[in-house]
């Protein structure tokens, strides 16, 4: 069964592998609409939050960059969440390669 599933594991992180190959641009943090007067919801502008390198930082964004960076964004979180099966299945795989190497020396 262990081998199965290691082979699946490894199957998996191939396809994730190349998923990652096909990622374009990409930024991290989030989009929202801000008001100069918030009460009145007048003087509306975008702008993007993020935390790079322990570091918060906040930008303003223009009307006509909404669409792009949204896509950026949505890229990111996509990216983020395949490293993160990534490693989940590489733990699983180390985990299993050693139980089956402690079994073959028992």
């Amino acid at each position: 069964m262990s081998q199965k599933r290691i082979q699946q594991i490894e199957q998996r992180i191939d396809r994730i592998k190349k998923a990652l190959l096909e990622i374009g641009p990409m930024r991290p943090g989030s989009l929202t609409r801000q008001y100069k007067d918030p009460q009145n919801q007048t003087g509306a502008y975008w702008q993007i939050s993020y935390t790079r390198r322990m570091t918060s930082r906040t930008e303003y964004v223009r009307q006509e960059c909404v669409k792009e960076l949204r896509r950026q964004i949505a890229t990111h979180k996509r990216f983020k969440r395949l490293v993160d099966q990534w490693i989940d299945l590489s733990i699983e795989h180390s985990r299993l390669t050693m139980q089956m190497a402690e079994s073959k020396a028992d």
